[in-house]
């Protein structure tokens, strides 16, 4: 298994900006992904600029413009509103107390992680692939993955202005309770589509890796949130009818918790 240099290139070019991470621990899977996944998409124009196809060049722009819009909304919660700064007091780890070592790995890790995701993509470059009908497809997808996540983000904060101590059940938080998360899925599952026909052999290995990564960390994601929200909300019976009758993150699947699946944790 041998990887062209211009995928070591991009895993450092991921390391460079998710090296944010030892400002701020949580960066290193916050910012640090938003921001290394559009400049990745950045990086691909740049690296194949003489063999770009119109199915290539639309993936680029929109892992440019997803991770842009992702880093800056997660930029602007964490480092400009309070209220956000307060609920999460104690529900995430500072960093002052991991083990440099530690971090190191979590930011290879990440690094690694972020590089395959995009490697649908990537290959279809490498590869030189003409375009198919499944490039289309896949960013077709990956447009209504980012809408989707973007639209819950904002129906979210329109709700918490209205009720910050209430809990959404409103939009498309009345479809699963976490939309933004099945966003993110829907979208990288545009990418692995974008990826048929072109990526060949032991270089699934490596699509798959980056899918099965991001899927588990939005379950994780998804955990995460259901424990906080328990701890919230627990004692209110709207709450709890709400949580019994709409599915956490897949819809119309009658998957209502993950709480009790330990091995989420990330």
């Amino acid at each position: 298994m041998v990887f062209p240099v211009n995928f070591w290139l991009l895993f450092g070019l991921c390391m460079l900006v998710s090296a944010i991470g030892f400002k701020n621990y949580v960066w290193f899977i916050s910012l640090g992904y938003g921001f290394s996944i559009a400049a990745q998409g950045i990086a691909m124009l740049c690296l194949y600029g003489q063999s770009l196809t119109l199915g290539t060049i639309l993936c680029c722009v929109v892992f440019t413009l997803y991770g842009l819009r992702l880093g800056g909304y997660l930029a602007i919660r964490e480092l400009g509103t309070s209220a956000y700064k307060k609920n999460m007091v104690g529900e995430i780890k500072d960093g002052k107390t991991v083990p440099f070592g530690v971090k190191i790995a979590i930011w290879t890790t990440c690094a690694l992680l972020y590089v395959t995701q995009i490697a649908g993509v990537f290959y279809r470059m490498a590869n030189a692939a003409a375009d198919n009908v499944f490039v289309f497809i896949g960013v077709g997808v990956m447009i209504f993955g980012v809408t989707l996540e973007t639209a819950a983000d904002i129906q979210k904060n329109n709700a918490k202005k209205v009720n910050p101590k209430r809990f959404v059940d409103t939009g498309l938080y009345r479809i699963v309770r976490c939309p933004n998360y099945l966003g993110e899925m829907i979208f990288w599952t545009g990418v692995l589509i974008s990826g048929i026909g072109a990526v060949s052999g032991w270089q699934w290995v490596i699509v798959a890796i980056g899918y099965i990564g991001i899927i588990f960390v939005m379950f994780s994601g998804a955990r995460r949130l259901e424990i906080r929200q328990n701890k919230n909300y627990g004692a209110d019976p709207e709450y709890q009818k709400y949580v019994k009758t709409v599915p956490i993150l897949l819809p119309f699947i009658p998957l209502y918790s993950v709480e009790k699946h330990k091995w989420l944790v990330a």
